[in-house]
């Protein structure tokens, strides 16, 4: 199972979401990230709290959409640009859910604000990640309709 996490700049919300993913999913299961319009680089609040969190970014880079290794199974968007936007035609039919989630990059206040900024952010991923990962996986891969409702369904969780 490859989950790929999307959003415009692919610097921060998608790459916690990956490695997040790939720290917390079983063996087998692989967490991707990409972006529409990547800037290139990762943002380095998100790099300063994964490390902090224990999390490797070890091989993480900020890429595109046409770049990915594999085709991903899910396509989880992270941000509200990339909800809106067609994924690349060689995704073809893929499964897709919007995980609407602050930008903690462009929030602007005291240094302790905006590493809060960012560990909500963290967290709201983490969550809902940890929420993906307690489906029957397994049974709703036969069902497509009903594991598309529980990704949306899971999208309105916070912790």
């Amino acid at each position: 199972m490859n989950v790929l996490f999307l959003c415009t700049g692919n610097s921060c919300r998608s790459l916690m979401g990956e490695a997040l993913f790939n720290h917390l999913a079983p063996a087998g299961w692989h967490g991707l990230s990409a972006g529409s319009k990547p800037i290139g680089r990762l943002n380095s609040g998100a790099v300063a709290l994964l490390l902090e969190k224990g999390l490797s970014i070890e091989g993480y880079y900020s890429k595109s959409w046409n770049d990915l290794p594999v085709t991903p199974d899910i396509v989880l968007s992270v941000c509200g640009n990339a909800a809106n936007e067609v994924c690349p035609a060689y995704l073809g039919p893929v499964l897709r859910s919007h995980w609407g989630v602050e930008d903690p990059a462009h929030f602007v206040g005291t240094e302790a604000e905006v590493k809060a900024a960012f560990e909500t952010a963290y967290g709201i991923i983490k969550y809902r990640i940890e929420q993906f990962l307690a489906l029957p996986i397994d049974e709703l891969k036969q069902d497509p309709i009903q594991l598309k409702v529980e990704l949306d369904r899971i999208s309105t969780l916070v912790p």
